[in-house]
C-alpha cells in the first residue's frame, strides 16, 4: 500500500514537472508576448527607439560634414 502511494506521488510529480517544462519554457509564444509587454511598460522600447534615432542623427551629421568638405574643396579648386 505504501509503495503505491509513493509511486503515485512520484508519477504526479514527474507529470507536473514535464508540464511546467513544456509550457514554461523560454521559447513559448506567450512568454515572448509577456516579455515584450514588460519591456514596453518598462520603457525599454522607447529607449531603443531613442538610441536608434540618435545613431541615425549622428550618421546624418557625418554625411553632411563630408558633403560640406567636398563643396569647400571644390570651391577652393575653382
Amino acid at each position: 500500500m505504501y509503495i503505491r502511494s509513493v509511486s503515485g506521488k512520484l508519477l504526479c510529480t514527474c507529470f507536473l514537472g514535464i508540464l511546467l517544462t513544456v509550457f514554461g519554457c523560454e521559447g513559448n509564444e506567450n512568454r515572448e508576448k509577456v516579455d515584450r509587454t514588460v519591456e514596453e511598460l518598462a520603457g525599454k522600447k522607447d529607449l531603443d527607439r531613442y538610441q536608434n534615432m540618435k545613431d541615425e542623427l549622428g550618421e546624418i551629421e557625418t554625411r553632411q560634414a563630408e558633403r560640406l568638405q567636398q563643396l569647400d574643396s571644390q570651391h577652393e579648386d575653382q
